[in-house]
């Protein structure tokens, strides 16, 4: 089979995810197998940037983690957390470097207290994975990108 046609049947096998608008908050199904096209938000047709964590709310956070086709790492932490700080790009270089295999989200704990709550959240940064909707792996604390590398390594995919 031709690289094209892998590439085809990729997509065909499953690689979406819905993701909420950096610019406008509106959620947009996309395509993980063509980011190479650019997707854009549907309502406001701005670019849907799947190069940097993606910002999750209580409004969002279900359905993202639900309809992802692709693994998804969840950052929980808050703009004044110091490790936090230290984890954002690391975080940003996984996303950059992952994008199409792997969605990452981010959860502000301080503006979202219900979904910080619901998955118990008690110290950050937490990194938390999901696979098909359900949570895979969590981690509390910095970790190096190794240990990033690790903690989605052992999360089930096809």
């Amino acid at each position: 089979m031709s690289a094209e046609g892998a590439k085809g049947s990729e997509t065909a096998l499953g690689r979406r995810a819905t993701v909420p608008c950096p610019f406008c908050a509106t959620l947009n199904r996309v395509d993980l197998g063509r980011i190479e096209d650019r997707p854009r938000c549907g309502s406001c047709k701005r670019p849907i940037l799947l190069d940097r964590p993606i910002a999750v709310t209580d409004a969002t956070v279900d359905r993202v983690t639900a309809d992802a086709e692709v693994p998804v790492v969840m950052d929980c932490y808050a703009d004044w957390c110091g490790p936090c700080k230290v984890m954002a790009p690391i975080l940003d270089d996984f996303a950059r470097e992952r994008q199409g295999e792997v969605l990452v989200t981010k959860l502000d704990t301080d503006r979202n207290q219900a979904t910080a709550q619901r998955f118990d959240i008690r110290a950050i940064p937490t990194l938390i994975v999901f696979w098909k909707g359900r949570e895979a792996a969590r981690q509390a604390g910095v970790i190096s990108r190794q240990q990033l590398d690790a903690l989605l390594s052992g999360v089930a995919r096809p």
